[in-house]
């Protein structure tokens, strides 16, 4: 049975047979699957995964940004709270960014998408 190719990129493996890993480095794929063999040179996750992940996290962290001015707190309390979002966001975007470029590359190759061409939009 084929696993899904949400699971899987959640997983960081391959969306084909679930097993490879997707990743040599951080954010950079391998050019097959080492398990299966399947060809991901053929999607382009692009910008949309660091697009949808700072949305994400600014949506979620907002918040916590526009209420820190109002704290009645000193100083150097509201510069330390400030610090320590800012460290958390950065550390959501982080660890997000490639559970997001996995599941793109796994959509992609599962639904054979690709680039529109130019015949299509006549």
């Amino acid at each position: 049975m084929k696993p899904s190719p949400i699971l899987s990129g959640l997983r960081l493996r391959c969306g084909q047979c679930g097993e490879g890993r997707l990743f040599r480095a951080y954010l950079k794929f391998h050019d097959a699957c080492p398990k299966c063999g399947r060809d991901m040179r053929k999607a382009d996750t692009g910008d949309g995964p660091a697009f949808f992940v700072s949305f994400g996290v600014l949506i979620l962290m907002a918040p916590f940004m526009f209420i820190l001015p109002m704290i009645d707190a000193p100083v150097w309390a509201r510069v330390l709270i400030g610090f320590l979002t800012a460290a958390a966001m950065t550390g959501l975007i982080v660890w997000l960014l490639p559970v997001a470029k996995a599941l793109l590359l796994n959509l992609q190759l599962e639904h054979k998408a690709e680039e529109a061409q130019r015949r299509d939009l006549e």
